[in-house]
């Protein structure tokens, strides 16, 4: 990355920063380009260098949450999207503490970012980023579990709406409880489910 490029995307990671802030304390269709703007220490010219809109930075900003999560699992968890057809069968469980832990790090040193997400998790579209997850790693994996298509989706809503309230919950005592604990607790919930359903 040349001096240009490193100078563009600090200042991209400045306004997806900004726009996170904001969206703290208003929605999303009350923030303006000037609060923007002013947020991240750039004027008005630098915001349309980068963005045609909020909309482009809301679209931009979601993708940063998105990396800046998977920056948390290791490069072989990142990509098991490319082995789900033919690994074992028993590495597509990912209610794991490999798998959960990361995660539950993320969302404890981003508690900030995580909640905002939460909050505004249709406006980020978020959803857009649940429906690739679906289409190339959740549809495949139950596939392989022999769930029928048309149960697959009500399914993975159930185990995720789950883990969302246990994570939610959590957030509101400010993290307090160890991770240790938070993943033994959905590792419970999901085994004696899976167990149920045997």
């Amino acid at each position: 990355m040349n001096k240009n490029e490193s100078k563009y995307f600090n200042t991209a990671v400045r306004m997806d920063k900004a726009l996170i802030e904001l969206l703290e304390k208003k929605d999303f269709e009350y923030i303006t380009i000037k609060e923007i703007c002013q947020a991240a220490g750039v004027n008005r010219s630098t915001f349309y260098l980068h963005y045609e809109n909020t909309a482009d930075l809301l679209k931009e900003t979601t993708g940063y949450i998105t990396d800046s999560f998977l920056s948390y699992f290791s490069a072989d968890k990142k990509n098991i999207k490319l082995d789900i057809k033919s690994c074992d069968i028993n590495e597509l469980f990912f209610i794991t503490p490999e798998y959960v832990l990361p995660y539950l790090t993320y969302i404890k040193e981003n508690r900030r970012v995580f909640r905002t997400a939460l909050k505004h998790f249709g406006s980020m579209d978020f959803g857009g980023v649940y429906e690739k997850m679906f289409t190339y790693i959740f549809n495949p994996v139950l596939e392989r579990f022999s769930f029928p298509e048309n149960e697959r989706k009500y399914i993975m809503k159930f185990y995720l709406t789950g883990i969302t309230a246990i994570v939610g919950e959590w957030l509101d005592n400010d993290c307090r409880d160890s991770m240790e604990m938070i993943s033994q607790v959905i590792l419970k919930c999901i085994i004696n489910r899976q167990n149920g359903l045997e």
